[in-house]
């Protein structure tokens, strides 16, 4: 991926539309009919856009929709690009290299995750307060092909600001919110229960093969980032059941109504975030 290829890219989505979104979300797993609900959509499918990845896992249908909700410019992320697919670290971040090409200022990832904390069971929504980047890879890794700065601070990857305002929106929508670290590994197998003990006594409450490397390369281009982990199971070896992903996504899609509610606060109340883009 090069910054040629970005530009391409976003040359053409702006046939499409010259809508200015305020906030860009990134959908995970059983979460994509959020952006059906936008007003004025404007549908861009991901196969259609030079350069872009393709998504092969069932539950992330590819498209970027531009559209608007309680009157606030949003484009929703349908179908996100993982490591475990066999694309280059860099590739899975393509899109957020749109996203700032774009000029997009917040940036909401959201993902369907696996819990090692009891205290969070499956149905649980969990605002990311920081993550552990177990993929042994960087999507900064290379030349300066996005320019400085060559190493990135990450002492505020998610942007602590908005947490209480979060917690807030989640508190008058009757929404348990919980706050916790966010581990990505690999994948596409899930963590065996040795590996989930580990995980456990190094820190993290949820796990994940996704999100960190957006997140990473959102860093480094000055975006500020709020995450939601939709908690769809207990990890390997916390109950005897075997994992699915079918169980993931039936998971979601019960507490997709919930997820909405919260996201739909989120963008509601950017106007309220004051947001200026990170030292870029």
């Amino acid at each position: 991926m090069n910054k040629q290829q970005v530009r391409e890219a976003v040359a053409h989505i702006r046939q499409f539309t010259d809508m200015q979104p305020q906030i860009a979300i990134i959908l995970g797993s059983g979460l994509g009919p959020f952006a059906d609900t936008l007003d004025e959509a404007v549908v861009i499918p991901t196969e259609t856009i030079p350069h872009y990845p393709k998504s092969t896992v069932e539950g992330h249908v590819g498209a970027l929709v531009f559209g608007k909700h309680k009157g606030v410019s949003v484009l929703a992320v349908k179908g996100r690009t993982h490591f475990y697919e066999g694309y280059p670290i860099q590739k899975t971040t393509f899109v957020v290299r749109i996203i700032q090409m774009l000029d997009i200022p917040l940036l909401l990832v959201t993902n369907a995750s696996g819990s090692t904390n009891l205290r969070m069971p499956p149905g649980t929504l969990m605002l990311i307060t920081d993550q552990v980047n177990f993929l042994f890879q960087n999507p900064l890794r290379g030349p300066l092909e996005f320019g400085e700065p060559r190493f990135p601070d990450m002492s505020n990857v998610y942007a602590r600001e908005y947490f209480d305002l979060v917690d807030q929106i989640a508190l008058e929508r009757g929404i348990a919110l919980k706050r916790g670290v966010l581990w990505v590994s690999t994948g596409p197998s899930y963590e065996t229960a040795a590996e989930i003990k580990m995980i456990r006594r190094f820190g993290g409450d949820a796990v994940s093969m996704s999100t960190v490397p957006e997140v990473i390369t959102a860093a480094h281009a000055g975006i500020k980032v709020i995450g939601i982990s939709c908690i769809t199971n207990y990890a390997t070896g916390i109950l005897p059941q075997k994992l699915t992903h079918d169980e993931v996504t039936e998971t979601a899609n019960r507490v997709n109504a919930q997820f909405t509610s919260l996201v739909s606060g989120i963008i509601e109340s950017v106007p309220m975030f004051q947001i200026t883009k990170q030292g870029r």
